[in-house]
């Protein structure tokens, strides 16, 4: 096959993919409002007698680290921070690139690094024919 079929498949997989997407995420809408489930629930469940409809649910939580340290100060609760919050370290790319290697080779033994798996995002060209 050649390069220009494959991204005619992909985009046609892509296409199905998305409906296919949309549907099952349609469906689960509709089980969770015939089950019952609140918008706020966390955990998990079990529902159904011959089928079981396990359903689980975490709350994606974010910290705003600069605030909750500010807030952490003014209310003199930093004491409590360490054991409240993990504190991720991540590298600033920009920084990072811009140092010196004799500062950031020691370092490079406590970072990991692993490619990730590519993505595509593969568009067809509209033609005015």
């Amino acid at each position: 096959m050649e390069l220009e079929q494959l991204a005619e498949h992909w985009i046609e997989s892509k296409q199905k993919e998305q409906d296919a997407i949309a549907k099952r995420r349609a469906i689960e809408d509709k089980m969770l409002s015939l089950i019952g489930i609140a918008d706020n629930f966390s955990g998990s469940q079990t529902h159904g007698d011959h089928i079981q409809i396990k359903i689980t649910r975490r709350i994606d939580t974010k910290v705003d680290s600069e605030k909750l340290q500010e807030i952490a100060i003014e209310n003199g609760l930093t004491d409590h921070l360490s054991t409240l919050f993990r504190w991720k370290p991540e590298i600033n790319a920009k920084a990072w690139n811009a140092c010196d290697e004799s500062i950031t080779r020691p370092l490079l033994l406590a970072v990991t690094s692993k490619p990730g798996r590519p993505t595509f995002s593969i568009t067809k060209k509209e033609t005015n024919e």
